[in-house]
């Protein structure tokens, strides 16, 4: 039976989407999720309960708004519908009644030795995304409508640990495994949602004629899939807050890895875009790639997000490598990856000889559905579920969502081209870990 949203359900989005998200950074993340117990996922729920709606609203208000007819595409309106349904599997989830008693334990703060913990740091401006960017904390509403928002903003707090002496009652776990259970469901609802939307503007480029999208399309879709990353990294983290309760790795905070290895996760990515590469062309040798790592350079970071990044950069290297010097050349340039390491970032630079990319291109290698591949390929849906599958040479995604991950926490992803040799690609992650996500 298929799902089928109701006016009164749109109509509680659109009260939703008057709110202001709540921005949580990486560093707040780990400390809140060092040791969960009942009480503090049960503390994490209620604030995903009441975030995760938000900024789902956002979203759909934002697809049924979008100009020209795009927001009428049918896979604009499914995706639309996607975020309805998951909206509405949040918001009707059965909350426990809990005894008055039990009420002010969860609200007030952990106690550790004695003393109240430390309380979070505070997040601080992201330094790649320009104030006013995103629609952020502030920007919402008139004066009045404000007011309501900095009580709500106020009260919603996730990180904080609940004062966990003493035993929480079964119905807190019983709710925690319930939610942490609908948030699987959504996350797999939403997995193929960016190939979904980029299958929308494809219909929408087939039915208006057109090569290029404009600018306005090209923010929303910096702004959805800046935001489809917060979404699934805080759905992602309690998810894997939940499961750690009974399978615990000490260097891992839910997906966040305290110790992440850049050299081991370069290693990998090198290894899989060659597979990609010697797959694609059919070559028994793909060109080669040098590293040079520090072996015991780790940080804080989300290996997942490190990994695709550099699995994407890497691949449009050697893609340019192959297309440049020919399919049977026997001795392809070395592609070379160097990490450095600062204060503030760690750098990435990967330098590639595949005959670079002429001035005026450079901007539209930012823009989506920009491809130097002739023919787009079809979009698999299944494509983003694992890296095999993903195709040597894409619907132009590669780049422009990268560099979204990269600004997600603080770095940012740059690239300097020299016509007629190659280009240099330089992806800086921010090592402080303190910023805050860019909210929409």
């Amino acid at each position: 039976m298929s799902w089928k949203k109701s006016a009164e359900l749109m109509d509680t989005i659109r009260h939703y989407s008057k709110f202001p998200a709540t921005g949580v950074s990486l560093r707040q993340m780990v400390q809140f999720g060092e040791r969960p117990s009942v009480g503090t996922l049960f503390r994490a729920s209620q604030f995903l309960s009441e975030e995760l709606p938000i900024r789902l609203a956002h979203r759909v208000q934002e697809l049924s708004d979008l100009p020209d007819g795009l927001n009428d595409m049918p896979s604009i309106k499914r995706v639309q519908d996607w975020y309805a349904q998951s909206f509405e599997e949040i918001t009707t989830l059965q909350k426990p009644s809990l005894s008055a008693e039990i009420r002010e334990r969860l609200l007030k703060p952990a106690k550790q030795a004695g003393r109240n913990s430390r309380v979070l740091s505070e997040t601080t401006q992201n330094p790649s995304v320009p104030r006013g960017q995103y629609r952020s904390q502030l920007s919402t509403g008139n004066g009045s409508e404000n007011g309501d928002n900095k009580k709500v903003t106020a009260t919603r707090r996730y990180f904080s640990g609940a004062d966990d002496n003493g035993e929480w009652p079964p119905e807190l776990n019983d709710y925690n495994t319930r939610f942490a259970s609908t948030l699987d469901v959504i996350k797999r609802r939403h997995d193929s949602v960016v190939t979904t939307i980029a299958q929308g503007i494809l219909e929408y480029k087939r039915k208006r004629q057109r090569m290029q999208i404009d600018h306005n399309i090209q923010a929303f879709l910096d702004r959805f899939y800046m935001s489809r990353i917060g979404i699934r990294m805080l759905i992602g983290q309690h998810i894997a807050l939940t499961d750690q309760r009974t399978h615990s790795d000490p260097n891992y905070v839910g997906i966040i890895c305290t110790k992440t290895n850049v050299r081991d996760l370069a290693q990998e990515a090198i290894e899989n875009a060659r597979f990609v590469c010697e797959d694609h062309y059919g070559l028994f040798d793909a060109p080669k790639v040098q590293l040079v790592c520090n072996p015991d350079l780790h940080f804080m970071y989300v290996p997942g997000h490190l990994s695709h990044m550099l699995f994407e950069t890497l691949k449009n290297s050697l893609r340019a490598v192959v297309e440049t010097h020919g399919q049977d050349k026997e001795e392809f340039p070395v592609t070379k990856v160097v990490v450095a390491e600062g204060k503030e970032d760690i750098t990435i630079k990967i330098s590639d000889e595949g005959g670079g990319i002429p001035r005026s291109s450079i901007p539209l290698v930012w823009t989506y559905m920009y491809t130097t591949v002739d023919q787009t390929p079809t979009l698999d849906p299944d494509f983003n579920k694992s890296d095999f599958k993903a195709p040597m040479a894409g619907f132009g995604y590669g780049l422009p969502i990268s560099r979204l991950y990269a600004r997600y926490f603080g770095g940012d992803l740059k690239l300097i081209s020299m016509e007629g040799y190659g280009t240099d690609v330089y992806l800086h992650l921010n090592r402080l870990s303190s910023s805050s996500e860019p909210l929409q």
